[in-house]
């Protein structure tokens, strides 16, 4: 059987390792980054919804928030209609940090694309996209206590 699967876990392993040594100066450890960029790209989001983009448990979402907003990157605001949803929002010190994540995700972009030719990449896209779908429906239908048959 392919190793794609170990290829795709390898190469998310090497960049968030990367993004975590280069954030530490900045106080983003451990995948926090990927926290504040949806929050910067969606401000007011709640933490339901982050934990859904990046296909986390809620509690490792809660623990991340917590330490953004206890280092003054994110603000939590209870939501007017729904008093149990939060919505976060990038304070202007979590902005400031905004750039530079998307300046080093662009880098890693280029360095893991180079060599490729425009149609390669976007098939490339367009396959890992529908790999995505497939594990997306498999991950939703596992959160609400499903089992796989193997």
């Amino acid at each position: 059987m392919a190793e794609i699967i170990r290829e795709i876990g390898a190469i998310a392993r090497a960049l968030d390792s990367i993004s975590n040594i280069e954030f530490k100066e900045v106080a983003l450890t451990r995948g926090q980054y990927l926290y504040l960029v949806r929050i910067c790209e969606n401000p007011g989001i709640i933490q339901e919804k982050i934990a859904e983009m990046l296909k986390v448990d809620r509690t490792t979402t809660a623990r991340a928030l917590k330490k953004l907003e206890s280092n003054g990157l994110i603000r939590r605001v209870t939501d007017e209609q729904n008093k149990k949803n939060k919505r976060c929002y990038p304070t202007e010190q979590g902005e400031a940090l905004y750039p530079m994540i998307i300046r080093e995700h662009h880098y890693s972009t280029q360095v893991a694309l180079a060599g490729l030719s425009e149609e390669e990449i976007k098939q490339l896209e367009r396959l890992l996209t529908h790999v995505r779908k497939n594990i997306s429906e498999d991950w939703n239908y596992v959160k609400k206590g499903n089992k796989r048959l193997y």
